[in-house]
């Protein structure tokens, strides 16, 4: 029962034997990564696809969740509280998406212009070109659940209105 144990946790600190090769646009990083290298990369996919190739920040990242689990393991913590720590650290600053957003927007507002399937390559090229509406906003973790938001997103729509009108998709 105790060996048992030991197969329930992966070790975090240890970088995983798996070689991450880049998909054709060369958008992921190469190399070894850790448990929580590949969870946040495996994130930053759905959520920021723009980050994927941002292999210095998932490696930082990742070390300083495996880091926060080590400490908090040190300091009492179980392996659950450990790993929600971690957790909380490996995906600081990325809990709101303006890529989901933006996808979002165009599945409700766009759907005639925009098919559904094609939304999610339509937002990651629509993404750059709306960077004034998102540096004009304090894009929080917890930034849908403020006042700002409804500004942020009806800003947001009338940005893709205009650059759709333009013939931008």
């Amino acid at each position: 029962m105790g060996t048992r144990g030991a197969f329930l946790f992966p070790d975090y600190q240890r970088p995983l034997k798996i070689l991450i090769m880049p998909d054709k646009q060369h958008h992921t990083p190469t190399g070894e990564l850790s448990y929580y290298g590949l969870s946040l990369l495996s994130y930053l996919k759905d959520s920021h696809p723009e980050l994927i190739a941002e292999g210095e920040f998932i490696a930082e990242r990742a070390d300083s969740a495996a880091q926060a689990y080590s400490e908090a393991i040190r300091s009492g913590c179980n392996h659950i509280e450990a790993e929600e720590i971690a957790r909380e650290e490996l995906y600081r600053g990325l809990h709101f998406s303006p890529y989901n957003t933006l996808v979002n927007i165009l599945w409700r507002e766009f759907e005639a212009e925009i098919p559904e399937d094609t939304a999610r390559q339509a937002a990651l090229r629509l993404l750059p070109l709306c960077r004034g509406v998102l540096e004009k906003y304090d894009l929080t973790d917890d930034f849908a659940d403020t006042p700002d938001y409804e500004l942020f997103y009806t800003e947001l729509t009338g940005t893709v209105q205009i650059l759709l009108e333009d013939g931008i998709q």
